[in-house]
């Protein structure tokens, strides 16, 4: 019998993707937005694809606000930036 692959959709781009070929943002119960590596960790959870325009995408149309319903830092969003392009 075949598993089940989950699929998620990218924030960015609108893509519905293989969980696994997918990058976790992931917003803290304490405040503050990181990438989750290994798709575990507590807290709110949106989908980007890898490629840094989805990134941008999704601030320009806000989609990742939506996603945590909460503003997401200018600060933040450069943290993040960082870390996909390192994680790319």
């Amino acid at each position: 019998m075949e598993r089940k692959v989950p699929m998620r959709t990218c924030v960015g781009c609108g893509v519905s993707k293989p969980k696994q070929e997918l990058i976790r943002i992931l917003k803290r119960p304490e405040g503050g937005i990181c990438l989750d590596e290994t798709g575990r960790m507590n807290g709110r959870g949106a989908y980007l694809c890898s490629d840094p325009k989805c990134l941008e995408a999704a601030v320009k149309k806000k989609s990742l606000a939506r996603a945590f319903r909460t503003e997401v830092s200018e600060d933040d969003l450069d943290a993040l930036r960082e870390e996909i392009i390192a994680h790319a």
